[in-house]
């Protein structure tokens, strides 16, 4: 460890007035610097470039997990830990999410329906379980409010909606976007929570025209709707957590390109096989 030190910051001082401090050898360290490169070596050296492409290439959102997943899609063998340790080595690590902030009850304009999903987040075909909720984005210009509907069956970002004003037109405007998107059917469940936005007599009238069947979750119970409480970490994670948007504009960009581009095409979810959203509905079609 010592030889390396001084290797790593040789060009800062002399590599004699190094080896007087750290007490070593100038001749052992010459001798151990001539050394060949061990193969073990070698081979991280290697491994901790590729590491460091796909790190950028999902923009400094994966951690070390769906990095590792990512290397052995792509043919390389190596352990977990061994990824995690390089990663840690460069300086390579995820950020976390920011809190939302608090708000005040409002009494709500309908009364809130049964938990008809009851914490079964399972589906076995696109259309069966939708879910929804709203998050906050914050910005210099002050906070951006995102509404989003994923399909239980692939997880995938069906609808969605932002605006400056949190109220019922931001989650009708999201359930919308999913309606056109996809072929909801009667027997598509619709969940949420129980904040005012969703019990309006406005959404509600959407959802009994939609011929969608309308579940909430129980009050104050965040489990009801885990899966998108899990979205919801990884969006501020890999996105607003990593950067502070000027205004509500760029905070819409960003967030675009992170559904669009990004969540829905590419990233690896462990609970689809470390597949995408897009590419597990595409095996699913396969499947006669």
């Amino acid at each position: 460890m010592k030889y390396e030190f001084i290797r790593k910051h040789k060009s800062e001082h002399s590599i004699r007035r190094f080896c007087r401090i750290l007490k070593v050898s100038s001749s052992g360290y010459y001798a151990w610097d001539k050394r060949p490169e061990s193969q073990h070596k070698q081979e991280d050296r290697k491994l901790s470039i590729v590491i460091k492409e796909i790190f950028d290439k999902s923009k400094r959102r994966y951690g070390s997990p769906r990095i590792w997943v990512s290397l052995r899609q792509a043919g390389y063998c190596c352990s977990r830990s061994r990824v995690a340790r390089l990663m840690r080595e460069k300086g390579l690590s995820a950020c976390r999410p920011r809190r939302k902030p608090a708000s005040s009850p409002v009494e709500a304009e309908v009364r809130p329906v049964a938990n008809l999903l009851n914490q079964d987040f399972s589906a076995e075909a696109p259309n069966q379980k939708w879910v929804s909720d709203i998050t906050y984005i914050p910005t210099k210009e002050g906070w951006l409010y995102l509404a989003a509907v994923l399909d239980l069956f692939s997880r995938k970002v069906i609808g969605w909606s932002m605006s400056g004003v949190i109220n019922s037109h931001l989650v009708m405007e999201a359930l919308k976007m999913a309606i056109h998107q996809r072929r909801s059917t009667t027997t598509t469940l619709y969940h949420s929570d129980q904040g005012i936005q969703y019990c309006s007599r406005a959404m509600v009238a959407l959802v009994e025209s939609s011929q969608l069947i309308m579940s909430m979750s129980r009050r104050g119970n965040c489990y009801d709707n885990a899966v998108m409480e899990s979205f919801w970490a990884s969006l501020k994670r890999e996105t607003s957590a990593r950067k502070g948007y000027a205004d509500r504009l760029e905070a819409k960009g960003d967030l675009f390109r992170y559904i669009e581009g990004f969540y829905n095409r590419v990233r690896l979810h462990s609970s689809l096989g470390y597949l995408s959203p897009d590419d597990y509905e595409r095996m699913y079609q396969l499947i006669p």
